[in-house]
């Protein structure tokens, strides 16, 4: 439902869609971007508006669905609707894979219902968070629910998250497959650390990161509260409807060590993986419930111990004072004094840089991700035009032997 750039449910379908095309499947993406991925199909989505669940730094003008009518939001979902199913009749797939569960459940439902494709759901957290606060999708999901083969979410909060929204009934077709990263991506390359170095004024500096949007959720003020006390330049990449917020605090404090890159594009991508790897700390000071934290899982990647708050999905990922070390929600002083912790100690930090490189490793690469998906897709056996033929009749032993396996999954 968004940008396949610029927020981290879009970098989730990216990373598994051109992992999926390297082991030979066939993939077409249905989203709201022009922007193509090498041997992947797109259809591209053109609903009459954006909209955003708690903003988005490519979509600045964006509505929040919250705030948008009922005719608003029946005009986006048929847009989706019509867009996947000349997607549907011109790939041809064996499955649907759902990213997000607001709208486009529904949509994969009415194809259910027309092709008879099955389908499963992933859901990231922020969608059920704007579900929380607007429930006009609800019944569409549940329907949906009910229908699907598999529904994962990327965390085990995320996963108790959606079963207490849509019922623990639905327990025994959900199951965990978190996020991940390509350690290629994450390579300590010297001249983009010196060109990181120049470019922000860093050279001879302790460097404490934030990466991400910014939003109130995620806190980014308490760790501009925090700068004064902090011994290094802190780096804040990423833009959004707080920095407004954020930029005056810097001024009303005159903090003097923070900087804001504001938000890196795609054509700069690598610039952002040089920032991970010149940081010596990262923070992540949300102040919900993160449900899982990609950017932290990049942070790790790149061998830099993280500080997040104790909430969340964040509790799967951050094993206190092995790989990182977990904050109270909102508390400045705390991350200061964690942050310089690890500014001054070298062994420490390397220690828990080594450990933070060993769980993404273990456990979160695409190769590990991509592995658990090929398993949930290998049991689907059929296409849109066999499932035709069947419903048609025009082939009777196809028809029999479909039908068989049909029943069969």
């Amino acid at each position: 439902m968004f940008p396949l750039w610029g927020n981290g449910s879009g970098s989730y379908l990216r990373a598994l869609a051109e992992k999926l095309v390297e082991r030979g499947h066939e993939v077409a993406i249905v989203a709201p971007d022009n922007r193509k991925l090498k041997g992947i199909k797109h259809y591209v989505v053109k609903p009459p508006q954006m909209g955003v669940f708690v903003g988005h730094p490519e979509l600045p003008k964006a509505k929040s669905f919250d705030d948008m009518s009922g005719k608003e939001l029946g005009d986006i979902f048929t847009s989706y609707l019509d867009t996947s199913i000349n997607a549907v009749a011109d790939f041809n797939p064996q499955i649907i894979h759902v990213l997000h569960t607001s709208f486009l459940p529904g949509v994969a439902r009415i194809i259910k219902i027309l092709f008879g494709i099955k389908f499963i759901i992933t859901t990231h957290g922020s969608d059920l968070s704007y579900l929380a606060r607007d429930g006009r999708f609800i019944g569409l999901i549940n329907d949906a629910n009910k229908i699907a083969r598999t529904i994962t979410a990327n965390s085990d909060f995320t996963k108790r998250w959606y079963l207490k929204m849509f019922g623990k009934e639905l327990s025994n077709k959900c199951k965990v497959v978190m996020g991940g990263v390509d350690l290629k991506d994450f390579r300590d390359d010297p001249e983009e650390v010196r060109l990181v170095n120049k470019k922000y004024k860093l050279a001879g500096h302790k460097v404490v990161l934030f990466t991400g949007r910014l939003t109130k959720n995620k806190g980014v003020i308490y760790l501009v509260g925090a700068a004064k006390r902090i011994k290094g330049k802190v780096v804040i990449a990423g833009d959004g409807p707080e920095r407004k917020n954020i930029e005056q605090e810097i001024k009303d404090k005159k903090i003097k060590n923070v900087i804001l890159t504001g938000y890196i594009k795609t054509q700069d991508e690598r610039l952002l993986h040089a920032l991970y790897a010149r940081a010596d700390v990262y923070v992540a000071p949300s102040i919900w419930s993160e449900p899982l934290g990609l950017t932290t899982l990049e942070a790790m990647a790149a061998k830099t111990p993280v500080l997040a708050t104790n909430k969340g999905g964040t509790l799967t990922i951050i094993k206190e004072g092995y790989n990182g070390f977990l904050i109270r929600p909102r508390n400045s002083k705390q991350i200061a004094d964690k942050a310089n912790l690890l500014l001054e100690n070298d062994e420490l930090r390397k220690k828990l840089s080594d450990n933070a490189y060993k769980i993404v490793e273990e456990k979160f690469t695409w190769t590990k991700i991509a592995d658990q998906f090929e398993a949930i897709y290998k049991q689907f056996s059929y296409s849109t035009k066999e499932y035709i033929e069947i419903v048609k009749g025009v082939d009777p032993e196809l028809s029999k032997t479909m039908t068989h396996k049909r029943n069969g999954n």
